[in-house]
């Protein structure tokens, strides 16, 4: 997709709903996931289905899905990385109010690796952190003293993961050197500020990556998806039409289709949308 030229966007309302949503997720099979939060429900469709109630948590946040098609889902409300197996059955918590010997208080999104390890976020104010586990049970915390770090994406090609640090409209790269430890991170990109100067106004919220090494942000305050290319330079703006936007993922790539989670308020009502972009014609 090249961003320089112009292209088309079109969009369509997937689901409305109660709830405020969060967690997009595909598998290999096209089905799609997604969570409502307060709403403590887990919902799961086929390409061409309706979403249904998949499993329930008391705050599930995002998910991510693991080499063997277990589910990880961060409850924001519990403390915990629970566990879910393909049939969305409650397996055990991966952990619950502790990791590499520190404090978890709101696990927000997780993302995993080739190795089948997995890094999260905990969304707290001034001391936000960073953590990875690796699949063997070893525990890493890998930043700290973040303001609500966020969504989160890794990179296996620079082996890099990229996490949205909210509070201060950015974004940091951590550079991995060694196999599962993680060095000091680096500001990648600082996004563009609301004009009210109001930090809340800002707010990176979920990211992506796409198969061009474009990363893409759900921008939560400006209602739009954000792309910027490998330097870090923003290529691209879309407004999503979702007031709160939180989060997306790639459904696929020809034509370029994305899912979009947030709502308009929270707890509520929430709303997930679907939207394609393709190269004009003209281009």
């Amino acid at each position: 997709m090249d961003f320089t030229k112009p292209f088309n966007v079109t969009k369509e309302v997937w689901w409305d709903g109660p709830f405020y949503t969060e967690g997009p997720l595909v598998d290999r099979y096209g089905n799609r996931y997604f969570t409502t939060l307060t709403g403590g429900r887990i919902l799961r469709a086929e390409s061409t289905g309706e979403p249904v109630v998949w499993a329930s948590s008391m705050c599930p946040n995002g998910q991510a899905m693991l080499p063997c098609g277990d589910v990880l889902v961060c409850d924001s409300r519990e403390a915990a990385l629970k566990r879910f197996d393909s049939a969305g059955r409650f397996l055990k918590d991966e952990l619950k109010g502790h990791c590499a010997g520190e404090r978890v208080q709101v696990p927000n999104d997780v993302v995993v690796d080739s190795d089948g390890g997995f890094y999260f976020t905990d969304s707290v104010r001034d001391d936000g952190k960073v953590f990875y586990k690796g699949a063997d049970g070893s525990e890493h915390l890998l930043a700290s003293g973040l303001d609500f770090p966020n969504g989160l994406v890794w990179a296996p090609q620079s082996r890099t993961l990229f996490v949205a640090e909210s509070y201060r409209n950015r974004m940091l790269a951590l550079s991995q050197r060694q196999k599962k430890v993680t060095d000091a991170y680096r500001i990648f990109a600082t996004l563009p500020k609301h004009g009210s100067g109001l930090s809340e106004a800002n707010l990176p919220d979920g990211v992506a990556l796409d198969v061009w090494g474009n990363l893409w942000i759900a921008h939560y305050g400006m209602g739009a998806l954000r792309v910027l290319d490998g330097q870090g330079k923003l290529v691209a703006t879309i407004p999503t039409g979702i007031p709160l936007t939180s989060n997306l993922c790639f459904l696929c790539f020809a034509p370029l289709t994305i899912m979009v989670t947030g709502g308009f308020g929270e707890p509520g009502p929430g709303q997930v949308i679907l939207i394609t972009i393709e190269q004009s014609m003209s281009s």
